[in-house]
């Protein structure tokens, strides 16, 4: 092996210690908070595994002559992150379970260009482990627990029970929420963008600015709220209809219904007599085989759906929200001045709203905060440029 590619061998190598090494400490810091005790054992169990991973690279790399490495990341790993700090467990356990499926990837990658059999022996060997902690994670994330042999009844209260307690003292990612972000988004970004035009036109006259602004504002928050009544109400609509032609399907060719939703469970891994059989129960109730040939169909239930006075209430307000956060210096101050707070203040409430996203996004706070700061700042110079243009032509008339 030349130097050069012994090099790149040792690089590589020492990155998936890193990584191990970063693992092994967030597993190990969320397993001392963790109060349910399976639950923490499982996380010492994981960080026990990566903590085995890094031995087994380290090894790699001592047997090239390498110098040992030095773990740079934090002693808690990722598990202080803001963002954990900010969502909790769950969402710390959430992109937990994403890294391992990109380290999967990328140790998969490894194999066809490490060019190193030693190494990639032990890529087999942490590859196997890996989708292990995936499913691992899957597990808690999910809380799946085996069932005893219940009625459907209970069942659903059983059901109905453990989301409710997982819900607990965390806020969910309920629809209302996206049209919250969504419409905050929505009105800072159109709402700058006119308040960029005007004082631009105007040179920062706090009144046009503040005119312009306020009616926007109120255009934009109807415009949102009543698209957002019209979508969900749309979305439920279709659900009911798609449900109607179930209903009929099952009434007049119960049989075809029974093979169409025998052959969906079979692409989903389900066996051709495990899912016979499984049809063949929820058969025994027309409405059971209704509810789950729309399931299939939709992708959704019914509960899933929004609600159309929800979303518009929340689409609505969050959308004026939005819009008024740039026109706030104008009631204060105006000309210049006052457009340079307007910019600096939408800029900061794009980044807080960016960074909010990934909350539900699972990406991280800061690429999402600074993607939206962008787009704003962007759009903001954009239609400043545009309104100086079109307040010299219509000085010049």
């Amino acid at each position: 092996m030349s130097t050069s590619n012994e090099s790149k061998l040792i690089a590589a190598l020492e990155a998936n210690w890193q990584a191990e090494m970063d693992g092994y400490y967030t597993y190990k810091t969320l397993s001392e908070k963790e109060s349910d005790p399976q639950r923490r054992n499982a996380l010492r169990g994981l960080a026990a595994a990566e903590k085995h991973h890094a031995d087994l690279w380290a090894t790699r790399i001592k047997a090239l002559n390498a110098a040992e490495p030095i773990y740079r990341g934090k002693p808690t790993g990722q598990a202080q992150s803001l963002t954990t700090r900010i969502g909790g467990a769950d969402i710390a356990l959430r992109r937990l379970e994403i890294d391992e499926s990109r380290d999967i990837a990328r140790y998969g990658k490894q194999l066809t260009e490490l060019g190193d059999e030693a190494s990639i022996a032990v890529l087999h060997e942490v590859i196997a482990d890996e989708r292990e902690h995936y499913q691992t994670l899957s597990n808690l994330i999910r809380s799946r627990r085996p069932l005893p042999a219940i009625t459907p009844d209970q069942a659903k209260e059983a059901l109905d029970e453990l989301l409710a307690s997982r819900q607990q003292g965390h806020t969910e990612a309920a629809s209302w929420v996206g049209d919250a972000i969504y419409g905050i988004n929505d009105g800072l970004g159109s709402i700058f963008g006119i308040v960029s035009g005007v004082s631009g036109a105007t040179l920062g006259n706090s009144h046009f600015v503040l005119i312009a602004g306020l009616a926007g504002m109120i255009a934009s928050a109807l415009s949102m709220g009543s698209g957002a009544y019209l979508a969900a109400k749309s979305e439920r609509e279709i659900f009911e209809a798609e449900f109607a032609r179930e209903r009929e399907a099952v009434e007049y060719n119960e049989s075809e219904a029974r093979e169409v939703l025998s052959l969906s469970y079979q692409i989903k891994g389900f066996s051709e007599a495990d899912a016979e059989k499984f049809v063949d129960h929820l058969a025994k109730n027309k409405e059971q085989l209704v509810q789950a040939l729309a399931r299939e169909r939709l992708n959704t239930t019914e509960e899933g759906l929004a609600k159309p006075w929800v979303s518009a209430i929340s689409g609505a307000i969050s959308t004026a929200i939005g819009a008024f956060i740039p026109i706030i210096p104008f009631f204060f101050m105006g000309g210049i001045p006052a457009v340079i707070v307007a910019a600096i203040v939408s800029l900061i409430a794009h980044f807080a709203v960016g960074a909010a996203k990934s909350l539900v996004t699972i990406r991280p706070w800061w690429s999402s905060g600074f993607e939206m700061t962008a787009i704003g700042a962007v759009e903001g110079v954009v239609t400043y440029i545009i309104g100086i243009g079109l307040g010299r032509i219509g000085g010049a008339q």
